[in-house]
């Protein structure tokens, strides 16, 4: 096996021999021509690596693709995720975070400005704890807020914490906005909780976002921060392929 490649090799390294004489060459033989073809062009490596990274990356985003495709309506559609925005808006935009990512913090005043300037846009909102312990019981307690009817005040004031979020000030949060602690923290186990962390994991991995933010607009896959104007030129785009 190892023979045959170090053969395939070289042909690809344009190193020319005769078929009978790659036929007695030995397997050191064939790396010693291998290291030597590459010694005289070095060029050639950084070639390969390039055409394989490119190759890596149009594979991952045809999977990409076909996991937004499989799970469209997930996306837009999970009535285990928050909305805010226009619950009936004609673009959905779904976004992944986590609450302890500084990206995401400055990502919500541009949210904020589009949703004020196009009452037709519907947010998803995807908790994805993936930086810290204290992320987790965030994303718990904000979505265990829904049981008292404040996960938008809650995800809000949470968003608007500076410093990193831990227990004990997702607590105080939760107890200034006038939430039963006693209560949240209960429902912080409820099933729905730990199926929407779920999915979100699932549905991250399966559209290859590697963190937060990350947003789905239409058929889009936008990792990363974003302003308002990108935000947009990606609604717009919505749209017009509808």
């Amino acid at each position: 096996m190892m023979r045959a490649l170090c053969l395939s090799t070289i042909l690809l390294f344009g190193f020319h021999v005769t078929e009978a004489a790659a036929q007695e060459l030995t397997e050191d033989r064939v790396k010693e021509l291998v290291a030597e073809v590459l010694r005289e062009n070095p060029e050639l490596v950084l070639e390969a690596l390039q055409a394989l990274e490119q190759r890596q990356a149009e594979e991952q985003a045809a999977a990409a693709a076909a996991a937004l495709m499989a799970d469209r309506e997930t996306l837009d559609r999970d009535p285990n995720a928050p909305v805010i925005g226009n619950p009936d808006g004609d673009v959905t935009i779904v976004e992944f975070f986590d609450y302890n990512c500084p990206y995401c913090k400055r990502a919500m005043p541009e949210i904020e400005a589009l949703l004020s300037e196009d009452p037709n846009v519907r947010i998803v909102l995807r908790e994805w704890p993936i930086l810290s312990e204290g992320s987790a019981f965030a994303a718990r307690a904000a979505l265990a807020a829904r049981a008292q009817g404040k996960y938008a005040e809650m995800h809000d004031a949470l968003m608007k914490m500076r410093g990193k979020l831990e227990a004990d000030t997702v607590l105080r949060v939760a107890g200034e906005l006038g939430l039963d602690v006693e209560k949240l923290q209960a429902d912080m186990k409820a099933p729905e909780v730990e199926e929407h962390l779920a999915t979100s994991m699932r549905l991250a991995e399966a559209l290859n976002f590697n963190g937060t933010p990350s947003f789905v607009i239409g058929d889009q896959l936008v990792p990363g921060f974003v302003e308002k104007a990108e935000l947009v030129e990606a609604v717009t785009a919505a749209r017009a392929a509808e």
